[in-house]
Order: C-alpha cells, then structure tokens, then sequence
C-alpha cells in the first residue's frame, strides 16, 4: 500500500529530525555563547582584582619551591598567544618551560631565606637536550652548595628527567614507578623502496661525504660515513652522561653501564620489580607514595593546612619574586631556537628577517654594550643564514662585541650563523659542526606514467619548467644545481676558515658535512672553548669591559601593549582563556569536528615526507640546505 497523505511518514521524520536537530544547534550555540560571557566576565574580574594586587603574595618561613616542569625546556617559548590559544581549544598541551625562568628562580632561590627546599617532579618533563640539562644540573648543585636540599619525586623517569633527579640530594621513586635510562642512539626510517615503489626519485645533490640530511630519501639504510660520525658523536655524549649521573649519585665510574649490562638477569632477581631493582642499585635513595612524600616533606618543612600538604611555591608563581631585569641593561641576548627558514618567524623559529631585524634592533640601541646570541638550532635555509651572520658582523663593526653561546644544538646553519662572533662557547655535549650543504629535487615520471598522465608544451628555452615534478630531472638542471651548491659550499668553508683565522683545506677536513660534540670542535679548532651561557655573558661583558655585575636583557619581538599590561600583571593566561573562549565560539573552528582523531598526532615517517612536499610546493626551482636533521641528545 502506498501512502498518498499529504506528509507521508519518511518526510514527517526527516522534518522531525531536521527540528531536532536545529534545535540542538541553538542549543550548543546558546551554550558557547553563555561560557562565553562568563569567561569575559571572569577575566574582567581577574584584571581588577590583578591591579588591585600586582604584587606577588609574601612567602612564609619553610616554604619549598616546587619545580614541576611541564612540557620540553625551550630556550624560547615556542609560538605566540594565537598558537597558545589553538593549543587549549584543540586539547592539546601547550606546556612548556623556558630555561632561563629555571635557572633564574633557581639562582634566587639560594639567596632567599622563606625558600629551604626545591622538590623536583619530572613525570610529565618534556625533556630536553644534554646540555639544557647540564646547565639545570648545574644551578641545582650551586643551590645545593648554598647549604639548601633538593629532592626529586616520581611515579616514572626516562633518561632526561632522571638526569635532573640524579643530582638532587635526595630522589624517592614511587613503589611501581621505574627508571628507564637506555643510552644514546637513534633508528631513522629509510624510503628509497617505498618511494620507488610509488615512482618517486628523490634527486638529493650533496656536497660532503657525512651530509646525510637527505640520506633517507635515497639509501635504504646509513652510510658507513653516517655510522662512523653518529658513532663518534653518541658514544661522547653516553660518556658525558653517565659521568654526570654517576658523580651526582656518588656511584663508581662505570655504574649505570654495569647496571643496564646487568639486565635482563638482574631484574628477574628483583622479581621484576623496576622500582625495587632501581634502589638495588642505588639509582635512588628510597621508595615513597605521594602521601608518603608528602609527610616527609611536611615533617622537614612546615604543613600548609589550607592545602593539606606542605607549604610550597610553584615555578610560575616564584617567578613573581625574581626582580625583572633592567630594559636598558647593557648586555643583550638574541636567542636563535629552531629551524633557520626565510623572511619572518615567530617565537621558537628563526626567520632570516625577523632574527636580523632583533640584531639590529640590539646593534641600533645605545644602551646596549655587548650582544650574546644564544643558538640551539639545526639549521635550515643557507640564504636566511647568511643574513643572520651578516648582521652580526655590522655588530662588530659597530664596535660592539659579539659572544656566540650554543645550546643543545648549533649544526649546519645553526654553525653558519655562528661565523661573525667574536668568541664562540659550546656545551661539551652541544651538536655542532655539520658544515656541508645539500638541495633535493624529488621528481615522479615513473609515477605519472603509472597515472596514464602526459606533460608536454612550448618553450622558449631549456630552463621554462626545467625543473618539474612530473618529469625525470633534466641533466643540464642537476649539474646547475650542483655547481650552485658547490658554490654555497665553498663559501661556507671560506667564511668558516676566515672565522676561525685557518685555512679553507684544514676546515674542508673537519667538514664534509660531519657533527661533533662541543668537546670535540674545541680540538679541531671549530670553537674558542666549551662552556656554559653563563660563561658566554661574562666573556661579552669583559669583551665590553662592563663591571662583571653588569645587567642582562633578553631581546625579543614585543608584545602588543594589552599584552604587555596583562603579563605585567600575570594575567595573561586569562585573557589567553577569553581569546579561547571567543575562538571555540566561532563558527570558523577548524578544531571543532576534529576532535580525539589520531592523524592530528604526527608520526616520523609523516615529518620525513613533509620535506619532499615542501621542495615541491617551494616557488623556487630548487633550495639550497644548511640542515643536520638532528635533534637534541
């Protein structure tokens, strides 16, 4: 039987449901825009009551400072508010710490008689490289040496945190908790099968032997060039390590190899108990819940009834009661962190313009006396690089003194930009060197011809289109590009040489696109000497001869002046919290219907073909690369 009423049951329905669902829709609108106000509301209230109180809450005798660091330690904080605001609506976590507010709360700490304790929690560190965690060990043993205790407590440690944990005086595990420290090494994914499979060559023109930046694209495992530098490198920094952990803990040198050799025989003794075998081999000093950490630290301090815990501050919250530093101090620090690209970057990237534009803005200022620039950056775009390093020579022309401090990593154009100082400091365990170049031209003929896709056309000359993803690459363009690269090549190790006042051929030797350990560029003359930011800032001010107590400034691009107002007032995250608000709200939320999918979270393999992408998409023919495609150790 067919229905021939008027509103048959289906149309009746899918009204039903399309009601139903507009009304939903009002509804969650009406929400959004509810929290909304509230959220406005409460950020009005917290900046009155911000100017009503902009001075941070005295501390009581017995407090202890608690550094429970959240996220990576940056030199920089990555991103600006937008990427802040993103990172809350989309549900990811933004944390992340800088070192310098570590080091900064740490140093006056010491001198601060209402601070007796630092409690180190490292479950949810970031991590970092070793020589960002060389420069926290060592502010935790001054602190310590001004007669003041340290303990660290943990469920679980990887091999970062447990670097910082060591050196505490103290480091209590939970009963089910372990530490994981594994050594130094790395396994990188190779695609040359995978992208012939697929018809893709990646053409990658090198020059030197140990540039193996663009070594997965066309190897299908490393060179015995690669094992031989990363072997080098790895097995000088697993010593750096080991010595570090094994000092701090008062163990014999050779301790943490013996431990993990001693594996897996020596944990089945412990009857696989991680945390049991780590106090065997006194890893640590003792096994404690949280309640029962709590106790200890309330016995040996003071009980916050409030809170029902032991009196504490926090990072974030101490950091109110370390004096600002002066805006016209004489010495000022330009921090180069993360990939070198071309024109403007913002926080936690170098852009060739925006990095010089803060050089510049440094060199122009009468106030300042002497510029150290920090850098802790694998390198990137060679023309950006360039314009870093020229910066920094006008610096020196203009009389004032340039110290360079390298952080975890200072490789390829991160060693490029470098080459204008006056002194050049590294970690021992910094990365650096990797002075070689590299261009790569992926093409996809084989691919096209799988596709039945043809290309095809008139030209006025070879070069219209001569390079061109879809086409086997033209032989004339590849000795182009070579010969391009060789040039960049031999400027590199011209200005290098020039720098380091040696010839062209001893720097060739060293070269060749290879990484050393700070330690190891100090003896082949590729640094002055090997130390720590702190070592940098007193070389700049004696460079400049200011008195060794001369201020520092860290110079970075501004904020805008609401922004200002509210950081002063430490209520910057609650304006954050209204931007996110209003952004959640909008109907332009690309994050909205994206939430919990897993593609969001990038895998290895994903960052890796994201720079055959990009060479394709790039406006120019073909880029030359300054880059170890290295990571902090």
């Amino acid at each position: 039987m067919t229905d021939t009423s008027p509103n048959p049951p289906r149309s009746r329905l899918r009204r039903l449901l399309g009601g139903a669902g507009r009304g939903l829709d009002l509804l969650q609108t009406f929400i959004k825009r509810l929290f909304l106000l509230l959220a406005i509301g409460g950020a009005v209230t917290g900046v009155v009551v911000g100017i009503k109180a902009s001075k941070p809450a005295a501390l009581q005798d017995s407090t202890v400072l608690v550094l429970d660091l959240q996220g990576p330690l940056r030199e920089q904080a990555a991103g600006g508010a937008r990427d802040s605001v993103f990172s809350q609506v989309s549900g990811q976590t933004p944390a992340q710490v800088r070192l310098r507010d570590v080091l900064a709360v740490l140093e006056h700490a010491q001198g601060d008689p209402k601070i007796t304790r630092v409690m180190l929690k490292l479950d949810d560190f970031g991590g970092a490289g070793l020589s960002s965690l060389r420069e926290v060990a060592a502010a935790i043993e001054r602190f310590k040496a001004s007669g003041k205790t340290v303990v660290a407590w943990g469920n679980n440690w990887d091999q970062r945190a447990y670097y910082l944990a060591a050196h505490a005086n103290e480091a209590w595990l939970h009963p089910m908790g372990m530490v994981m420290v594994e050594g130094y090494g790395r396994q990188r994914n190779y695609y040359k099968d995978a992208l012939d499979k697929v018809g893709v060559q990646a053409n990658v023109i090198r020059v030197g032997k140990y540039k193996n930046a663009g070594e997965p694209y066309f190897a299908n495992g490393p060179s015995k060039e690669t094992l031989e530098s990363e072997a080098h490198v790895y097995d000088a920094l697993w010593a750096l390590y080991r010595r570090g952990v094994e000092r701090a803990r008062k163990l014999p040198d050779g301790a943490l190899q013996q431990s993990i050799e001693s594996l897996p025989g020596s944990l089945v003794a412990a009857g696989g108990d991680g945390a049991k075998w780590a106090l065997e081999q006194k890893w640590v000093d003792a096994l404690k819940t949280q309640d029962e950490m709590r106790k200890a630290m309330i016995e040996a301090g003071a009980a916050d009834e409030k809170s029902k815990s032991f009196r504490q501050v926090s990072l974030q919250q101490y950091l109110r009661h370390v004096p600002p530093r002066s805006k016209e101090a004489p010495v000022a620090i330009v921090v180069a962190e993360g990939e070198i690209g071309d024109g403007q970057a913002p926080a936690g990237r170098i852009g060739g313009e925006s990095t010089s534009a803060l050089i510049r803005s440094a060199r122009e200022d009468e106030n300042v006396k002497a510029v150290v620039l920090r850098v802790n950056s694998p390198g990137g775009s060679a023309f950006a690089s360039e314009q870093i390093r020229r910066e920094l020579e006008l610096t020196r022309e203009s009389g004032k003194p340039v110290v360079v401090s390298m952080g975890d990593v200072a490789a390829s154009g991160g060693y490029w930009i470098a080459m204008a100082a006056d002194e050049v400091i590294a970690e021992p365990s910094t990365i650096t060197g990797s002075i070689g170049v590299f261009g790569m031209l992926p093409t996809a003929q084989a691919l096209m011809d799988k596709a039945g896709v043809r290309t095809g056309g008139y030209r006025t000359t070879w070069l219209v289109g001569a390079y061109d993803f879809r086409r086997d690459l033209d032989p004339r363009f590849a000795q182009l590009v070579q010969a391009s690269i060789g040039h960049i090549y031999q400027d590199f190790t011209t200005r290098a040489a020039a720098a380091r006042s040696t010839t062209r051929e001893a720097i060739d030797a060293v070269a060749q696109g290879r990484i050393w350990t700070g330690e190891q560029a100090r003896g082949h003359g590729l640094i002055d000497r090997t130390g720590s930011l702190a070592d940098a800032i007193r070389a700049a001010r004696e460079r400049a001869k200011l008195p060794e107590d001369a201020g520092i400034r860290y110079v970075e691009k501004k904020l805008p002046p609401f922004m200002q107002v509210l950081q002063s007032l430490g209520l910057d995250t609650a304006w954050q919290a209204v931007a996110g608000a209003v952004w959640a709200a909008s109907p332009v939320n690309p994050v909205s219907g994206l939430a919990g999918v897993g593609a969001l979270n990038a895998t290895q393999a994903l960052e890796d073909l994201v720079w055959l992408s990009d060479v394709v998409q790039a406006r120019r023919p073909f880029t030359a690369v300054v880059h170890c495609l290295c990571e902090p150790q």
